[in-house]
């Protein structure tokens, strides 16, 4: 290292983004992904034994993928070299996979390799590691956005340890930001700054489990922020709300307001407005509303309020919920704004709800018991209690119905499920109008 590049390091540790400077060097440090590094967890205990096998960090941006392959390279025996699978070349694979050779036969020393961006090697690129990671030269560390299942060759995958990284909870982000403001070695300490509680809160929020969104709106909200006459840096809502450029909504995710919003979603789409539909799922989604609640919401307007009027409502609208959690933010977004526009200008129908809650309340009422003829006859003896005596088995008659008592004895006339006459339920009520008449 020559002095420029060593200058050039120092001036790293002082200069570098505020993400970047708190970065953790020890598991300890690490906030959130518990479920992976918790301290029964096996990728700890790997860590803390120095023994790490090839894996695949796979989660959304600002999760902490990077942060733990810093934290791996502080902790190692290993020698630990990184690439970034954007910019890498050839060149670049053929003098770290030299190195790797080098600290093998010379010094008995494994070599961990960081690949950034993993997803964005191509097929020649990722078979070109594959028998360095067969043969023990390297170790790969390999951190990826997209679904590693899709992207990463299947030889590579077979031969590494997949691990989830899940967004930030809104506590880990909040923890994340008092530690940057309080911080006066890594952080912003020095500057004395202060953030308001509901600051605190609409960062923690819209920074929807991102935390490098979170440290960047902090860090410049402190340097750009002029002192107070208490001599303070006050972080208000405002400066928040600027710095992260997102527009304070009167969206409270715990409040009264989060329920009128969903509650409005879903009346709107009940009552087949898509305009207003979509303008409360947008209110949702800049709001940092979570997709997967959006999604289940959708699915239960689409059995609920479309129902058999038209029964491929509740298929693309279950369909939505899968490509969301696959796909993330912000693409998500097209993804419910088709399934909620479906929903919307679908036909209503609410008989399946009418069904299923009227006969709740009639289990709940009158003690039945099934009709002989419908119970079980497929074991020994059933005949000598004269159980499936009488059935009569649909398939054998015309249009496969033949009229018989399906209800038990106590209920026999009752009525549950009425076919409205919108959409395909029209169709399902001339249907068995049909059969029906032909008793």
């Amino acid at each position: 290292m020559d002095l420029f590049e060593y200058m050039r390091e120092q001036q790293k540790e002082t200069e570098a983004p505020l993400a970047s400077r708190l970065r953790p060097t020890t598991l300890d440090e690490m906030v959130g992904q518990q479920h992976i590094i918790g301290k029964d967890k096996l990728l700890y205990r790997a860590i803390k034994a120095d023994k790490l096998s090839s894996i695949i960090l796979y989660g959304p941006p600002g999760t902490g993928k990077t942060t733990l392959a810093k934290v791996i390279a502080h902790t190692t025996s290993a020698e630990f070299l990184q690439i970034n699978a954007t910019s890498a070349g050839k060149k670049d694979m053929e003098e770290v996979i030299a190195q790797a050779k080098n600290n093998q036969g010379m010094y008995g020393r494994k070599t961990i390799l960081f690949i950034d961006e993993i997803h964005r090697f191509n097929k020649g690129q990722q078979d070109y590691l594959l028998p360095f990671v067969e043969d023990g030269t390297i170790i790969l560390i390999g951190a990826t956005t997209e679904n590693p299942y899709f992207e990463v060759n299947g030889a590579l995958l077979s031969r590494s340890i997949i691990f989830e990284l899940k967004s930030l909870s809104k506590d880990d982000i909040r923890t994340l930001i008092l530690r940057a403001v309080n911080d006066r070695e890594k952080g912003l300490g020095a500057y004395d700054a202060v953030i308001d509680d509901d600051a605190l809160e609409f960062l923690a929020d819209v920074a929807n489990g991102d935390a490098r969104a979170a440290l960047t709106a902090i860090e410049l909200g402190v340097l750009t922020t002029e002192r107070s006459a208490d001599g303070k840096i006050h972080i208000t809502l405002a400066v928040a709300s600027e710095c992260i450029q997102k527009r304070v909504v009167k969206y409270d995710k715990s409040g009264d307001n989060h329920y009128d919003t969903i509650s409005a979603f879903i009346k709107s789409m009940r009552g087949s407005d898509p305009d207003a539909a979509v303008y409360y799922l947008a209110r949702m989604l800049y709001a940092g509303e979570d997709i997967k609640f959006i999604a289940r919401r959708i699915m239960i307007c689409a059995a609920e309020d479309v129902s058999n009027a038209d029964p491929m409502a509740l298929v693309v609208a279950t369909s939505a919920a899968q490509a969301v959690e696959r796909i993330g933010m912000p693409e998500a977004q097209i993804i419910l704004s088709q399934a909620v526009l479906y929903v919307a200008t679908a036909p209503k129908s609410n008989s399946a709800c009418n069904a299923i809650f009227a006969a709740m309340d009639n289990v709940k009422q009158v003690k039945t018991t099934v009709p002989v003829h419908l119970q079980d006859s497929h074991y020994a003896g059933s005949a000598g209690l004269g159980h499936g005596i009488g059935y009569q088995y649909a398939h054998n008659y015309p249009n496969h119905y033949v009229k018989q008592q399906y209800l038990p004895d106590e209920i026999r006339d009752a009525k549950f499920y009425e076919a409205s006459e919108n959409g395909y339920e029209k169709k399902i009520k001339e249907w068995m109008k049909y059969i029906r008449s032909e008793e």
